[in-house]
């Protein structure tokens, strides 16, 4: 019998150790996730103020976060799970409106991008483009790679739906260049510059500006939707948001000064990329239609007001168009396989758990709670301290996704008792989560990047503390005023909706 169990236990620990986690924290998460549902939904008293199908969503939302936090079971098998949790604990009576997140148009457009950028990278497309860029640019200093690598982090944007999936692809094409460098301090420092600036705050920053480059964006538009009844357009999304490029910027500038790298040449790194962009076959009559087709959506989603063809189902038109026999080769299987299930498994059930928060009164109990932290202050003091709130409680989670998901419909309830622009406020404090930067392990794109082996966590949180402050910095003082502009200040909570 000991023997039994030594070996179950032996077998089970190197089950989790293969799938990339850590037993005793996975089984922790896992027993301490479901004690805590089974604690709040059956021994805590109804607090006041809430209802009793409140108290049971708050169940859900803590089991998520714990799940989340300590990934003790795969995070798209908990977003599957969340809409059967908010059924069974009388959170929501029927499935249907628990599952609401797997039905709306947004998940159509996130899956429709994840196939688009699956068939990119089945196609080669992805790497083609950032080498040829590379290629075109010649660069040949650590920050011209760094700036010629942000440009094909835009470019990839358009195609690529997550940062993660962004900073994968460009991860081969970055060691390429920095196996090029020598020992020396100075190219050391080089090779960090270069792997954070581009796989972290590149693909955090390239994907604020596009929706669907980075799946918190499509949350929000989600929640305002469902919530507010106003929609957001993929054209007026980026009008909204594309200020944010100017933040990289101050982070190039930021990273060079720390890093010392403006005088670093890479001797031979330039050649790196010549010899792989050599490597590559030449475009195909396959790729260029792919290419066609993706065009012909990007028009469509930009000329939205004209036509009136929402962007999902524009999306959908261009998959139509895209799967018509014979246009390329590929199997069924090798898309699937490139498909990124597992993260709009959690999409969609972060979004129906979202609209759970709202429809049982849970997210305006929760915003009670943060009312009198924030009450009396002036508009920018209250955006500093929920955002500086905010970093502190993201050093422990992982997803953003899971963390918008949770933050989104608090600060949504909250605003109005704040006196605050309800979209302003939640995209301004939302947005300031994506700028996670002092530990690695907070965003996937670092935890990628820290794969390179080119930088130590103490690197990353030197570097990485200064960045969140700038990020604090730019949402008061730039995109604040920005929002203002465009006909939605965060000081005017009844400014009439600006965009169709």
């Amino acid at each position: 019998m000991s023997y039994s169990l030594s070996g179950f236990l032996t077998n089970w620990g190197t089950n989790i150790r293969e799938s990339g986690r850590t037993p005793g924290k996975c089984a922790c998460g896992f027993v301490v996730a479901w004690v805590a549902f089974f604690a709040i939904l059956w021994l805590m008293p109804i607090p006041a103020g809430l209802t009793v199908a409140g108290k049971a969503a708050l169940a859900v939302v803590v089991w998520a976060c714990i799940m989340w936090i300590t990934e003790a079971i795969p995070v798209g098998i908990s977003g599957l799970l969340i809409p059967m949790l908010l059924v069974m604990s009388g959170a929501i009576d029927k499935f249907p409106k628990a599952a609401s997140g797997f039905t709306t148009p947004v998940v159509f457009l996130c899956l429709a991008a994840f196939i688009f950028a699956a068939v990119m990278q089945a196609a080669g497309l992805d790497r083609r483009i950032a080498l040829g860029l590379l290629h075109k640019l010649k660069v040949r200093t650590v920050n011209g790679v760094i700036w010629a690598m942000f440009a094909a982090n835009l470019l990839l944007s358009l195609i690529i739906p997550a940062a993660n999936a962004r900073a994968a692809t460009l991860l081969p094409v970055v060691n390429g260049i920095t196996e090029m460098f020598g020992d020396t301090p100075e190219e050391r420092a080089g090779k960090k510059a270069i792997v954070i600036q581009t796989l972290v705050y590149g693909s955090m920053i390239s994907g604020m500006c596009i929706m669907t480059a980075h799946l918190p964006n499509l949350v929000l538009v989600g929640l305002f939707e469902t919530e507010l009844a106003l929609n957001l357009s993929y054209i007026d999304w980026f009008k909204l948001q594309w200020p944010y490029l100017g933040m990289f910027v101050l982070t190039q500038w930021w990273v060079q000064r720390y890093f010392r790298t403006r005088s670093v040449g890479i001797h031979g790194g330039f050649e790196a990329v010549e010899k792989q962009h050599e490597q590559l076959p030449k475009t195909n009559q396959a790729e260029w239609l792919i290419l066609a087709v993706f065009g012909l959506i990007a028009v469509m989603w930009v000329t939205e007001s004209w036509h009136g063809v929402k962007s999902h189902n524009a999306a959908l038109i261009g998959m139509a168009i895209l799967f018509a026999p014979g246009l390329f080769g590929f199997k069924w299987k090798d898309l699937q396989d490139r498909t990124i299930w597992g993260t709009f498994l959690l999409l969609a059930g972060a979004l129906s758990m979202s609209a759970a928060m709202g429809s049982t009164g849970l997210a305006q109990w929760l915003s009670d709670i943060i009312h009198p932290l924030a009450h009396g202050h002036a508009w920018w003091m209250i955006l500093l301290v929920l955002m500086l709130g905010t970093h502190v409680i993201r050093l422990g989670m992982l997803s953003n996704v899971a963390a918008i998901t949770m933050l989104a419909p608090i600060l949504l309830a909250l605003a109005p008792k704040l006196g605050l622009h309800p979209v302003a406020f939640t995209m301004l404090v939302s947005d300031t989560d994506t700028f996670a930067y002092i530990l690695p392990t907070q965003i996937t794109a670092a935890v990628i990047a820290y794969s390179s082996g080119t930088f130590s966590m103490a690197d990353y949180a030197k570097v990485g503390w200064v960045s969140v402050l700038i990020a604090i910095a730019y949402g008061i003082c730039v995109m604040a005023p920005w929002y203002a502009f465009m006909g939605i200040p965060v000081w005017d909570p009844a400014a009439p909706w600006p965009f169709k």
